[in-house]
């Protein structure tokens, strides 16, 4: 959706140069001089300490929270959106009365960090927290209205200890352990990478390199143990989290459902195990495949288990496997390659003997690291039987499916006489639906009623049972770097493994002093010797810590619930402050953590939850993700550059690149920087400011005595405003008070005048709105209209009904889906005659100039949108 901003029903054209007009003001202390007031009103704020929340005030409570930033350097342009869209929602909400935890810390453990520090040759502690104390100053300038006294950060050893407890928490309830298994190896950053951080092609989402196979003996936490709930429990979030994030969390746990179905093997006591969804093809299974970099095929070939040729075979085609991506062996158009094993299975219910066969289009880490091949009806399969001259059986007749015949083969005949049948012949696998053929006590059966038949005849023979498989695998923690919270284990010299005692938390990130941190496949701290030998708890013998640390995405999993105990140093979080404030209310945040970090979070919470520390199952019971800042077409970031923010603000103010963020559209939408104009976002506030100026009646002015008709404008603001805001419609907001500040500015010029009780009412309105948006300008406006600060924490003032009735409104011209005018109309305007307005606006002919209109969308008497070609 780069580009393309579609709005809701606004009252205002896009905010540019043309739409806004300001006035020469002369150079006087009174000028909108926004560094005037950020210098003025940050340290006012500061020692006010107008945002730090009381945990145990009993006002109706709402936790909002932003995903915390990685301290990479100064903020940029997708801080700006992201805090900004955040703090509209926790200002909103101080102004209805709540009382509002708005947190802030650092994601500060991490590849890049370490990365950064070892390239420029210093400690990546000292290059993290400089570059903490960077962002914190820019964030404190960008007005965002956090609790500071909540500060974490997820390098604090106070932080990180509560890491190590979690972990401890999972071992306990086995839920985490250490196998030996292929991982995903980032042959740059010398770490292993979880699934989720494998990109679709194949690449590491750090380095940017292909990623490889490596086996190594690393520690998991059992998330699968979860897949149903996790699966199960978005339906709770249906309407609340965007449904694209729903979809993709569904799709990577990937729930299927079918049977385990037992295959002995010759020659070896224990069968080999596969998963298949269609047990109702049983009778078609001609050879079985397995994946040559899985346990099963080594134990297959095992010494003395087959001949030295099949052996030398099979070891040249696993090398080759190793070095093939994971992409590149799902690729279905990759001509087939295996190697035969020289080992037979039995069919658990014909007794027929099976070839088996290792084909790298199987993956070690799916189902059982085996499948069943049956290539009249799976066309990868179909594709290795073509190409190594291996037997098809046909077992559905998928014309069935709409004749409902059962077709009978003449005595004497084969499939080649029924060419539709054929597979061999065509290259095509009958993936269809039908009736069973060739499967003896199935023929004749749908589909479903030979599934259920099916698994039922295997767990009668006691070779098979329903089972569920996922795509979701176990969630691989442990990587080989130095910045990340130490594993709390201790390794005794026999091989046991022994917890670290709570008591002995932390377990401290030794000094860097003398550590090489350059990546080389093994952890940093393996040459930490004075830390990693230490005694074993058990007996105090020579032990050996654990020398991986944790993947960041623990760190991230439960922070949420930290910042409730910020600086409590007896425990994770106190369990009755996390039953009044948890789970978060509003979290926001980029669709790029649609699959990591919200999957991993929801995990965590499940576990705490069974733990008995939780009352609720999911962390975040709404998500907004906001698009991306975008110059030229292209994502903005440090190492691809584009507009700064800092220039940004120097040369336009906070206010201007706050409003900017608002009023650009649909928080979801993308923003190119090059359709807005954060300097006509300044003017616009310049106008709005001197508003307040001009007001010359007293703070106890009678409002009813005012202007009825600019108080109609006032009221219905007042009005609407509220459930804009609740969907997140910030830009429709941001229009409305656009026509507020110019119909106040006429009610002064050329109306009742600056002196009018209506004025005032109006001009407050917008500095209680602007105080959302536009905090350094909402507040100074606030003074200079007589009043205390500060009008953050005033409240929002109730409409007053008998204002709210129309005789007339503004109606809205769209030309694919962006507003280019609007109008008051009478309420009763008859369709045709809005369409003809709109047709005959300057603004809309400029907009359409010569191109063809394809439809024009009439909802009298609000809107007019008209689609035109190109």
């Amino acid at each position: 959706m780069t580009g393309a901003r579609p709005t809701d029903v606004i009252r205002a054209s896009r905010l540019n140069e043309s739409s806004v007009t300001t006035e020469p003001y002369p150079e006087d202390p009174n000028a909108y001089d926004f560094r005037r007031l950020q210098e003025k009103w940050q340290p006012r704020w500061e020692e006010l300490g107008l945002f730090t929340t009381d945990l145990d005030d009993t006002r109706p409570r709402k936790y909002i929270l932003e995903m915390f930033p990685y301290p990479s350097g100064d903020l940029h342009m997708g801080h700006a959106e992201n805090w900004a869209l955040g703090d509209f929602v926790a200002r909103y909400w101080r102004q209805q009365g709540f009382n509002v935890l708005h947190p802030i810390g650092w994601d500060s453990f991490g590849l890049p960090a370490e990365n950064a520090a070892i390239k420029r040759g210093v400690d990546p502690k000292d290059w993290t927290y400089a570059n903490i104390e960077q962002q914190k100053a820019s964030f404190k300038r960008y007005a965002p209205s956090f609790d500071w006294t909540t500060e974490i950060h997820t390098s604090d050893p106070e932080y990180y200890k509560w890491n190590q407890w979690l972990f401890l928490k999972m071992y306990e309830k086995g839920l985490a352990y250490r196998k030996d298994s292929w991982v995903n190896w980032d042959p740059v950053d010398q770490t292993v990478l979880a699934n989720e951080q494998v990109l679709p092609d194949g690449t590491s989402d750090r380095s940017g390199a292909v990623v490889v196979k490596k086996k190594l003996t690393q520690w998991y936490f059992k998330i699968t143990e979860y897949a149903d709930r996790l699966l199960d429990d978005l339906n709770q979030l249906e309407g609340r989290w965007p449904a694209k994030v729903i979809a993709q969390q569904r799709n990577w746990i990937g729930r299927s459902v079918g049977a385990d179905v037992d295959f002995v093997i010759e020659g070896r006591d224990e069968p080999v195990t596969v998963f298949t969804t269609r047990p109702d093809t049983i009778h078609g299974v001609t050879f079985l495949v397995v994946a040559p970099d899985s346990d099963l095929a080594a134990a297959l070939v095992a010494d003395g288990s087959v001949s030295d040729d099949v052996r030398a075979a099979f070891d040249a085609y696993l090398v080759a496997t190793q070095k093939t991506s994971e992409i590149d062996r799902q690729n279905a158009d990759r001509p087939k390659t295996g190697v035969p094993l020289g080992r037979f299975a039995i069919h658990p219910l014909t007794g027929e003997r099976l070839p088996i066969w290792a084909a790298d289009y199987v993956l070690a880490d799916y189902g059982h690291g085996a499948v069943m091949a049956v290539p009249a009806h799976d066309q990868r399969d179909l594709d290795f039987a073509r190409a190594f001259d291996l037997p098809v059986k046909v077992v559905v007749d998928t014309n069935a499916a709409v004749t409902g015949a059962i077709p009978v083969i003449p005595e004497g005949a084969s499939l080649e006489d029924l060419p539709a049948l054929d597979p061999v012949s065509t290259g095509e696998a009958l993936t269809g639906t039908g009736r069973m053929i060739n499967s003896g006590p199935l023929d004749g059966m749908s589909k479903q009623h030979a599934i259920t038949a099916a698994i039922s005849l295997l767990e009668e023979r006691g070779t098979g049972r329903a089972a569920k498989t996922y795509r979701l695998r176990d969630w691989l923690i442990s990587r080989q770097r130095f910045w990340g919270t130490p594993i709390p284990i201790i390794h005794g010299a026999d091989g046991t493994e022994h917890p670290v005692p709570m008591d002995q938390l932390p377990v401290r990130l030794p000094d860097t002093e003398g550590l090489d941190l350059k990546p080389k496949g093994t952890s940093p701290l393996g040459g930490a010797t004075d830390w990693v030998n230490v005694p074993n708890p058990v007996d105090g013998t020579p032990a050996l810590r654990d020398t991986d640390t944790m993947d960041t995405f623990v760190d991230s999993s439960w922070y949420f619930l930290r910042f409730l105990a910020a600086n409590d140093d007896t425990q994770a979080f106190d369990p009755a402050v996390a039953r009044k404030w948890a789970p978060v209310d509003q979290y926001i945040g980029g669709i790029e953590h649609a699959i990591l970090h919200l999957l991993y979070a929801r995990f965590v919470t499940k576990v705490l939850f069974d733990l008995g520390y939780l009352d609720f199952t999911e962390p975040f019971s709404a998500l907004l993700n906001q698009g991306m800042v975008l110059s030229g077409g292209s994502k903005m970031s440090k190492s691809k550059g584009g507009v700064s923010l800092g220039d940004e603000l120097d040369a336009n103010g906070v206010d201007a690149i706050r409003l900017v963020m608002g009023f650009a559209g649909p928080p979801e939408d993308d923003i190119n920087w090059e359709d807005v104009s954060p300097s006509a976002s300044a003017r616009f506030l310049a106008r709005a400011y001197r508003l307040a100026l001009d007001v010359t009646s007293s703070p106890d002015v009678v409002w009813a005595d005012g202007d009825r008709a600019l108080r109609q404008v006032t009221h219905r603001f007042l009005a609407d405003a509220p459930g804009m805001m609740e969907s997140f419609k910030f830009n429709v907001v941001i229009a409305r008070l656009m026509d507020l500040v110019n119909v106040t500015r006429k009610a002064i010029d050329n109306g009742p005048g600056a002196a009018d009780p209506a004025v005032r009412e109006a001009v407050e309105t917008i500095a209680l709105g602007l105080s959302v948006f536009a905090p350094y300008t909402g507040e100074e406006m606030w003074e200079k209209l007589g009043y205390e600060a500060t009008v953050a924490t005033y409240g929002w003032r109730k409409a007053d009904p008998t204002l709210l009735v129309q005789e007339s409104l503004t109606a809205v011209v769209q030309v694919n889906g962006k507003v280019r005018d609007s109008f008051e109309v009478s309420k009763s305007i008859e369709p045709s005659e809005l369409e003809a307005l709109a047709r005959a606006s300057a603004n809309v002919q400029r907009y359409i100039g010569d191109r063809e209109i394809v439809k024009v969308i009439v909802r009298a008497p609000k809107l007019v949108n008209i689609a035109i070609k190109g």
